[in-house]
């Protein structure tokens, strides 16, 4: 994302993904008065795409072994990571396919002289991003302004009120806000204010002896940006010191990624204004949604208080040059990707090579490219599904999931350990749940965002204050179900508990996730299990949290909870045995959501590829049977690279288990898979029936 602070509100478990009062209308249809465009020919797309081959398979490796092995470890020894990235595998493949055919696009849309509507912004940001000389040329001058500000920053109050008008452009420090559907009432929006302002991936990253050497790391690299930015070295050391100490006092009282990801309600503190204003009586929340411009509401969502009452405590009893040495930390270093190269560098050596070990800066064209992406994605989605997302894959998508959520509602209606007063529950949940596929019906409307060809961050804080505008214009205004949290030209998909929707942007409709022309194994085994993947996450440990409306509302009985809790126990132990040595284990509790939704997900595309091949007599494809091709092409999903530094950092932060345990959790599970390959009692991937988890 352009800037850090500026994304979109989501919640973690508000867009879950596999593996951010103004409608959206319908944008003015700019291809009547510009210039025909090429069509881009997808076959000459120079990464070709992941797809199960018999030849990638190592039968020196046995399935009941190790699946993953047997399946990917051949394509894992010949792909290495590439140097510009920190993972390697069938989402970041399609990412660069992606990639490829966006440029194509900017490209013809930035050589448009006369272009106008979204073009002409597309083309702007494209065309400043990718003009090197003159991004070296302005240096730290596009952002000096808001440096001298911060320079005169001097009394608390003049602290809160910089901090609240900075919001108001689109440039925030400190928290997040934005809006989101009101818990309880799920039909109209509300403001929420969150935990935000750390520069590490995660609060345990201040205080866990094993990243001792990455905060080190991290405090040089506050001193390179405040050098960089004028100070002497003696003062940017001192400074970096003070931005350090003050970041792990934020960080004393923020939650981790595992809380959040675990206990949704951590999000919901609805109070009114007054009271807000009297819980941080430093940082006024009236005068707040007054600096934006807006009514101040009834009530909002001031989640996570203990943290906003430390930053009122600290408006006080923090010296301001150290306030100021904070803010102009994390101005520049939010912007350092747009700057001239000294700025882009420092931030690439620190965030991607020391914290996440990519060996080489992204060429320009890919960052310029994630910089639109950030700031007017769906824009460019438009561009993307007319060249590439036919008709007939939504079609075939849309059978597809009718044949999942069938599976689905089967499933449900034959669990034996849920009581029927909760099953009735499920499933009026089950019968409300609105899939999306493809692209929004409705595409968003740009009018009055001003872009030109004179500067690159000129754009970018003019779309990131337009972004911020429309966000608020969604503040106490009926919740607009047409709308996407994911452009089309995403290779991902997401369940929204507060919508109660499933939705899949038409770039991860591509091998080995979705392939026309394969057969019905390897498409129920790829997108067949994401989408029954995203079902299940409606019925996960938080997303069971949700009624069929998308309220936050306990619908289950206390004896069907206890049993639900008592099996999802049992997979956190089971994900708690898998790991990298001592030192690198996977976290069943971080990543519990994730595994649940496998478990289901795989099981329900498993019931529907059987009835999609009732009565049919279906031969073998080279050698293996459709069983085997299924539980195949769910493992060539999850054939993934990590360099060393990124997969430490993920095991630390993120929500979803690292790959190979992915493509081999679920399966281990499951007796289909045990009978498809032959497995006996015993083998690796063969639980023993009492250590088997079956949820949904």
């Amino acid at each position: 994302m352009p800037f850090r602070t500026l994304k979109p509100l989501t919640l973690a478990l508000a867009v879950t993904v596999a593996l951010a009062a103004c409608q959206k209308t319908e944008a003015p249809d700019d291809a009547a008065a510009a210039p025909a465009k090429p069509a881009v020919d997808l076959a000459s797309l120079s990464i070709p795409a992941i797809s199960l081959q018999a030849s990638d398979l190592d039968p020196g490796i046995p399935a009941c072994q190790d699946f993953d092995g047997f399946v990917n470890s051949k394509w894992l020894a010949a792909n290495p990571v590439p140097a510009d990235r920190t993972t390697w595998g069938p989402f970041v493949v399609l990412a660069e396919r992606s990639l490829e055919i966006q440029r194509k696009l900017v490209e013809n849309l930035a050589a448009q002289t006369d272009a106008s509507g979204t073009a002409k912004l597309i083309g702007d940001v494209w065309a400043t991003g990718m003009d090197e000389a003159a991004v070296n040329a302005a240096g730290i001058a596009p952002i000096q302004p808001l440096l001298d500000q911060i320079a005169a920053l001097e009394s608390p109050q003049q602290i809160a009120d910089f901090v609240a008008a900075s919001y108001a452009k689109g440039q925030g420090y400190l928290f997040g806000f934005g809006p989101l559907a009101d818990f309880q009432d799920s039909s109209t929006n509300i403001a929420y204010a969150t935990q935000a302002g750390l520069g590490l991936p995660d609060r345990d990253y201040y205080f866990d002896d094993k990243h001792a050497e990455v905060r080190a790391a991290y405090v040089k690299h506050i001193a390179n940006v405040l050098r960089l930015a004028g100070a002497d070295e003696a003062t940017a050391a001192a400074q970096a010191g003070e931005v350090m100490a003050f970041e792990t006092r934020l960080a004393k009282v923020s939650a981790s990624s595992e809380q959040l990801s675990r206990d949704v309600s951590l999000y919901y503190n609805p109070v009114s204004v007054a009271d807000a204003d009297a819980l941080t009586p430093n940082f006024k929340w009236s005068a707040f949604f007054a600096a934006q411009g807006i009514e101040a509401p009834a009530m909002f969502s001031l989640a996570q208080p203990d943290f906003h009452k430390e930053v009122s405590a600290m408006l006080a009893d923090v010296p301001a040059a150290t306030w100021q040495a904070y803010l102009r930390f994390q101005t520049i270093d939010g912007l350092s990707p747009y700057l001239s190269d000294e700025f882009a560098q420092e931030n690439f050596d620190f965030y991607g090579k020391t914290l996440r070990g990519q060996a080489e800066m992204q060429p320009r064209w890919k960052r310029v490219l994630n910089t639109i992406n950030g700031q007017m994605g769906e824009a460019l989605g438009k561009e993307y599904v007319d060249v590439a997302f036919p008709p007939e894959a939504k079609a075939r998508m849309q059978e597809l999931v009718g044949n999942l959520s069938e599976a689905l509602k089967t499933r449900i209606e034959n669990l034996e350990w849920m009581g029927a007063e909760t099953k009735e529950q499920a499933l009026v949940k089950w019968a409300a749940f609105t899939p999306k596929i493809g692209y929004p019906d409705k595409w968003r409307d740009w009018s009055g965002l001003q872009t030109g060809r004179d500067s690159f961050v000129a754009n970018l804080m003019a779309a990131g204050e337009f972004n911020h505008r429309f966000n608020l214009s969604k503040i106490g205004q009926p919740v607009d179900k047409t709308e996407w949290a994911m452009s089309p030209q995403t290779v991902n998909a997401y369940y929204n508990p507060l919508a109660n929707e499933i939705v899949f942007p038409a770039a991860i409709l591509q091998p080995p996730f979705f392939d026309l022309g394969a057969d019905d194994a390897v498409n129920y085994g790829g997108i067949g299990a994401v989408i029954g993947h995203e079902m299940i996450h409606g019925y996960d440990d938080q997303g069971s949290r949700f009624d069929a409306a998308g309220n936050f509302r306990n619908w289950w009985t206390e004896a069907d909870m206890s049993g639900f809790q008592e099996r999802t126990g049992r997979l956190v132990e089971q994900f708690n045995e898998y790991g990298y040595g001592d030192d690198m284990k996977v976290n069943g509790n971080l990543t519990l959501g994730e595994n649940i939704a496998d478990l289901g997900g795989l099981a329900v595309a498993y019931d529907a590829l059987q009835k999609s091949l009732e009565n049919k007599r279906v031969a073998e494809i080279d050698g293996h049977t459709p069983d085997q091709r299924f539980f195949m092409n769910w493992a060539t999903v999850w054939r993934v690279n990590y360099k060393p530094e990124e997969l430490k950092v993920r095991l630390q932060t993120d929500p979803h288990a690292p790959a190979r345990y992915r493509a081999m959790g679920a399966p281990s599970n499951l007796p289909a898979f045990a009978a498809a390959f032959g497995c006996q009692a015993g083998d690796p991937m063969v639980r023993p029936a009492d250590k088997q988890v079956a949820i949904w």
